[in-house]
């Protein structure tokens, strides 16, 4: 009689925390530049074989809009109080760290170097309430300046598209210096919206270059089809920041799997929805690049790759 007692004490006592367990609804807030799917595509299916369900247990705040309304977004999304923040650009993590220094922030992806950007110590203890993904885009963009130049060894004038001007300029030292170190000129191009592509193009002819650099913005990256129809039409070899900029047309393709980005900060976001510390949590760049040559573009272009260069390429398009 007595033990059933204990046991009916015991029970009284753990079924009110566990029921709270299981009614347990966790909050996510995200805020994103137009275009960014992977959310729907790669984090939430993720979540939910970690049983973090939408419409169960998990209430997702999508926020979406333009690098000016990111602080208002900010704003609105730590207004709702999530227990974690998606931050899926550099504008967005930057808008997100203004707007709180309590609420976990997962960059997913940023494009600058966490540290040199102020959001974190260290790349392995960032310290504050800023964890996630990068895409290192310095380094890569010296990179893919050498793989230009390997595929096209005659080329010296060299022109780079981009974006953003006010935060993307300050990543391009690394790019001039190696420019300037093997002898190449380049012709430095900024655009702020799709309107601006064909006069982008215009000046690319009139300063008489002979191929081009796409910088993985995520506008530039959500028009990449269209800019590789306009490098076909303007006779420019072209690379780009991933596999898909190559299978969209442009000569070729260097870089970081966004998707494989988004699941390890999806990774970040269970964790931290089981009580892990952003402080604790390292930031962790690309651990494979792609690397994609497209054959049926150089055929337009009237080019032949050089055979030590396709040895390496993970993926050509015939």
């Amino acid at each position: 009689m007595m033990r059933a007692v204990l046991l009916c004490v015991v029970l009284a006592t753990l079924l009110p925390r566990y029921a709270e367990a299981a009614e347990r609804v966790w909050r996510l807030g995200v805020l994103s530049l137009p275009n960014r799917g992977a959310i729907r595509s790669v984090t939430l299916p993720y979540l939910a074989t970690r049983g973090f369900v939408e419409g169960r247990n998990l209430v997702v705040d999508f926020r979406v809009g333009t690098e000016e309304q990111m602080p208002a977004l900010a704003q609105a999304v730590v207004g709702e109080k999530p227990d974690v923040i998606i931050a899926s650009s550099d504008w967005s993590v930057h808008a997100a760290r203004a707007a709180t220094s309590t609420i976990p922030i997962v960059a997913a992806p940023m494009g600058a170097d966490p540290v040199r950007a102020g959001v974190a110590e260290s790349w392995a203890h960032p310290g504050g309430n800023v964890t996630g993904v990068c895409l290192i885009a310095p380094e890569l963009e010296v990179k893919r300046l050498s793989l230009l130049h390997e595929a096209l060894p005659s080329v010296h004038r060299i022109a780079v598209i981009s974006a953003h001007r006010k935060i993307v300029e300050a990543g391009f030292a690394p790019l001039r210096k190696a420019a300037a170190q093997t002898g190449l000129e380049l012709v430095e191009i900024w655009v702020e919206s799709p309107n601006e592509y064909a006069a982008a193009f215009d000046a690319m002819l009139s300063s008489d270059v002979e191929a081009l650099m796409i910088e993985p913005t995520p506008e530039l990256n959500r028009d990449l089809e269209k800019l590789g129809a306009l490098a076909v039409k303007a006779g420019l070899p072209t690379i780009g920041g991933s596999r898909e900029a190559a299978q969209g047309g442009l000569l070729i393709g260097y870089g970081p799997s966004i998707a494989e980005l988004e699941q390890q900060a999806a990774s970040y976001v269970e964790r931290l929805f089981n009580g892990a510390e952003a402080a604790d949590l390292p930031f962790q760049g690309p651990t494979h690049l792609n690397f994609a040559v497209n054959m049926r573009t150089a055929k337009k272009l009237g080019l032949t790759i050089p055979p030590s260069l396709l040895v390496s390429v993970d993926e050509v398009i015939e």
